[in-house]
């Protein structure tokens, strides 16, 4: 972020409220989700005006960073663009703008709540005085904007009441099922609002931590819904995990591990010491099956799980009656068994193998001769390692009615005052969600005891388990000193493990990593990506088409869908992240191949994190002044984010025949390639010395044929893989513009492995075939002339498909052009597309998008008339009519034997269907054919 104007030059010094003030307005918000403009961290984007308070910088408002720093002591330990601590704060006292404070208070604000996040920044919007893209990381997407919101909210609070004022901000965050974050800024009320959203919304601590752990081994992460259900890994390599459930954990070992009474089954025939019990229905037999077993007995629900519902240790058929009771309410069916004597051990297994160890203490509380039961659970609470449900490292403990039970067991009420040093417990099971407390026991388990956990988890068919065990001291074996195992769990926590009370943490994420993909396994499939303004779907379907033809399934998305293995899965306009997260989690996918358009960058970046080829195929004045993209300087740097993306050992190929694609070669990332058309002596120097220093690159070297001789020039090596004319899709090497596109595809199939027979046999089996690439040169010669249907959408894409027509045109004898283009562009690229259009018609049907994107209807195509007219067209051979299908019926119908039609659609398949299906009529006049279908519209006739 820039520098603060200079704080020393004359003000207004009139009071504040004799000067006109805007309030901050928050304008607009993005959430990007992968690599973007401004990083490669995922971050929320909020674009904010700062009105009035442009001109006042924090050093500017007495007071304000003093006030700050003492509600938010931990801004102290921001570096800032200082890289130290005290950095930002250095940066409040010299002055910086309010925006920039902002964004390190809704990092602040995440990291409180134990969702902590560092990354920031905050950048002017270009041409927009006192406007700000203000962003910061995040790790949960909802948390992250109601963080923004509410550090908006506390800047504000901070302010002189003649400068407070904030408009927008439910433009950030609103859930009407969530609390009211209207009225006064609260710091506390803040943060609580802030944990529960972060409590709804992020994942929990056991699948937080194989999420990390997989992080930090670059294996990629995708969350699947807004629970648990993650996805480690992409395409084929992926595996899944919803807290400790993997993909590898066996259904019928969950739902066995589930029925606690045929887990015991399955444990008695291993072998394994379990206790003896029965399966009731009703408290009378639970009775009865106490007096058989004999006392103490343990009752607790057959499918329950977290404690609920058991109870311990009674002696009594009271008790067991009263026990019945509470576990009916969880299962229908209750199991009465036998009590080992013995602590409460947790051992985890994980691949067959003991990885943790923790010993569980029920919910206690330590008397002090002074404060009531009430009083002591209220202190014990108040350790900030306890919170609601499994958000913290511990649980709160609660005074509920079955810890009014156990307490009347002891002789106690909640009022009762426990002598010193005296022990209450709250809770007969150990369970941490009910308030229990861990102790690590890892090293001192005795062998015998992992042994029987070891057999525990394999008997019922668990790659991961936690097997709860009573021992009376876990250094021995329970063989010579009592206990077993008193269940099996499937899912069970790690959060005991991670961050026991006592003891130890244990990284249990790894071993559960190494089981899901052992040393070596490829976790992520190879992603090529491709962008540029023109050629992206054509180069996409040629790169596919090299892929399949190795053997892989191929993942493709372009603009007119999503495909795997050849199939259209999805019909539609796929080219932004959604798209690429399709393919990504599809597990058949054997490698990604990624049309990637400037929309979906700008939206919410990239859809994936790191890609292993990125291509930029040219970069041309298209879609400018849209989204603050106003010159083609700003194209390149959106497209750009594509090649910053490529992994280090990956490769980045660039149009070395277009100087603006060339000008980001320092932003790219991994091994540099090019492609160009210009070999021979034409090959610019820069590339020459880069192919002389052993640098890669495909390139058309001239030849005795049309369409030159494709080379692949690496390591110091010429590889001649085919003449473009060999190549279906170039029309004979006519069409410049595909083997350009051809160039690419070599480029990135060579880079990704290929072997060259294999890039040399499909491309030659390439073509331009409405199957192969639709919309993209599709040629049909059914009605006794040539109709071309391409998607020249701007006015780069039309020159480079009319140079092919002027090379056609000595074989036709008219050519007849049906041109558009999308309504948000600007006028001058209108009248530029209407201009071009006479070097290469001779009659022209000009009509348009029936979306018109903002445009009134006739709006473009007088635009398109006036390029036309002021280029020399005579008037006399240009038709207006607004709508796509009776442009081309009038095209196909003016067109005579001999004729080359050429139509630019927007529903490309619609347009072939219709292209297929016309039937000639017989030959009338243009003049009665354009009266026929002529109608007014806004005071001008739809065909005139």
């Amino acid at each position: 972020m820039s520098q603060p104007p200079d704080h020393n030059r004359s003000i207004d010094a009139r009071a504040f409220d004799e000067v006109a003030t805007s309030p901050m307005r928050v304008i607009d918000r993005g959430v990007y989700r992968g690599p973007h403009l401004y990083s490669l961290t995922p971050m929320i984007r909020i674009k904010l005006d700062l009105g009035t308070l442009e001109e006042w910088p924090s050093n500017r408002l007495a007071g304000f960073t003093e006030r700050l720093l003492a509600l938010l002591p931990g801004l102290h330990e921001h570096g800032c663009s200082f890289h130290e601590r005290g950095g930002f704060a250095r940066r409040l006292e010299e002055g910086t703008w309010l925006g920039h404070v902002a964004e390190h208070i809704a990092l602040e604000l995440q990291s409180l709540i134990g969702a902590r996040v560092t990354r920031g920044k905050t950048r002017s919007v270009k041409g927009e005085t006192g406007v700000y893209n203000v962003m910061f990381s995040y790790r949960e997407e909802q948390v992250g904007l109601l963080a923004g919101r509410l550090a908006l909210q506390f800047v504000n609070t901070l302010l002189p009441p003649e400068l407070q004022g904030i408009e927008g901000l439910d433009r950030i965050y609103r859930d009407e099922e969530e609390p009211d974050f209207e009225g006064p800024f609260d710091l506390d009320a803040s943060l609580k609002a802030l944990r529960y959203v972060h409590r709804r919304r992020a994942l929990g601590p056991t699948t937080m931590s194989l999420v990390q752990e997989a992080e930090r081994r670059g294996i990629p992460v995708l969350r699947l819904d807004d629970q648990s259900l993650v996805q480690l890994g992409t395409g084929r390599h992926q595996k899944r995990i919803r807290a400790s459930i993997t993909s590898l954990t066996s259904q019928i070992a969950t739902d066995a591990a589930g029925d606690k009474d045929l887990t015991k089954s399955l444990l008695a025939d291993a072998g394994l010491p379990v206790p003896r019990g029965d399966v009731v229905r009703r408290a009378e037999d639970a009775m009865r099956a106490a007096a058989r077993i004999g006392y103490p007995v343990v009752v607790k629900p057959l499918d329950g799980n977290h404690g609920r519902g058991v109870s311990i240790d009674l002696s009594t058929a009271e008790e067991v009656t009263r026990a019945f009771e509470e576990a009916s309410q969880h299962s229908r069916r209750v199991i009465v068994e036998s009590c080992f004597k013995g602590r409460d051990h947790r051992i985890l297994v994980v691949n067959g193998e003991v990885v943790a160890v923790a010993e569980r203490i029920p919910a206690h509380v330590v008397g002090d001769g002074e404060r009531s039961i009430t009083a002591l659970v209220e202190g014990v609470n108040k350790d900030p390692r306890r919170g609601e449900g499994h958000e913290n490292v511990m649980t709160r403990i609660k005074i509920d009615d079955h810890a009014l039970g156990v307490l009347a067991k002891a002789g106690l009420d909640a009022d009762s005052v426990p002598a010193i040093g005296q022990v209450v417990y709250l809770c007969d099971t150990a369970n941490l969600s009910t308030g229990g407390t861990a102790v690590d026991r890892t090293d001192d388990i005795h062998p015998d005891n992992a042994l029987i956990a070891r057999r525990a988890a394999r008997a019922i068919g668990l790659d991961v388990a936690g097997i709860d065990f009573i021992a009376p001291d876990i250094t021995r074996s329970v063989h010579e000193t009592g206990g077993g195992i008193i269940e099996v769990n499937a899912a069970p926590g790690f959060r005991m493990h991670l961050q026991p009370s006592e003891g130890r943490a244990r990284n249990v994420a790894r071993p559960v990593m190494d089981m899901l993909f052992p040393r070596g396994t490829p976790t992520r499939i190879p992603i090529l990506a491709i962008t540029g303004t023109n050629g992206k779907s054509t180069t996409s379907r040629m790169v596919g088409h090299i892929l399949r033809a190795q053997g892989l399934n191929v993942g493709l998305t372009s603009t007119t869908g999503i495909y795997v293995n050849g199939d259209r899965i999805v019909e539609a306009d796929a080219s932004g992240p959604w798209s690429a997260r399709v393919v990504l989690r599809d597990p058949t996918v054997d490698v990604a191949v990624l049309e990637t358009a400037r929309g979906g960058i700008l939206r919410e970046g990239l859809g994936f994190s790191e890609c292993d080829v990125g291509l930029i195929t040219n970069i041309q004045p298209d879609h400018l002044g849209l989204k603050g993209i106003d010159t083609i300087e700003d194209l390149a740097w959106v497209k750009s984010v594509v090649v910053e993306a490529v992994h280090r050992n990956g490769t980045s190929i660039l149009n070395a025949d277009d100087p603006m694609v060339v000008s980001v070669r320092r932003r790219a990332g991994g091994r540099l390639g090019y492609f160009s058309l210009r070999g021979g002596t034409d090959m610019p120097d820069f590339l020459r010395e880069h192919i002389e220093d052993g640098g890669f690159a495909v390139v058309r070297e001239p030849g005795l044929v049309d369409g030159g001789e494709i080379v692949i020039h690496d390591d110091g090596d010429s590889i001649h893989l085919m003449r473009a004319a060999e190549i279906p899709a170039t029309l004979d090497g006519l069409a410049e513009f595909n083997v350009q596109n051809a160039l690419g595809a070599v480029a990135m199939a060579y880079a990704q492995g290929v072997p060259v027979n294999v890039i040399r046999m499909a491309l030659s089996t390439f073509t331009t075939s409405f199957e192969q690439s639709p919309g993209r040169l599709n040629v049909f010669d059914g009605h006794g002339f040539r109709v071309i249907l391409d998607y020249a959408h701007n006015p780069a894409g039309l020159q480079a498909l009319g140079d092919l027509i002027l090379k056609m045109r000595p074989r036709h004898r008219r050519i007849i052009g049906m041109i558009n283009i999308p309504g948000d562009r600007r006028d001058e690229d209108m009248r530029e597309m209407g201009a071009l259009a006479t070097r290469y018609f001779d009659e022209i049907i000009f009509r348009e998008d029936p979306a018109r994107r903002g445009r009134k209807p006739g709006e473009i195509i007088a635009l398109l008339a006036e390029g036309a007219l002021a280029a020399g067209f005579p008037e006399e051979r240009i038709r207006r009519i607004l709508d796509e299908d009776e442009a081309a019926d009038l095209c196909l119908r003016r067109a005579q034997p001999g004729d080359l039609v050429v139509l630019t659609p927007t529903d490309v398949e619609a347009m072939w269907q219709q292209v297929l299906e016309f039937r000639a009529a017989p030959s009338i006049s243009f003049d009665v054919e354009v009266d026929r279908m002529a109608e007014p519209v806004g005071g001008w006739r739809r065909s005139a």
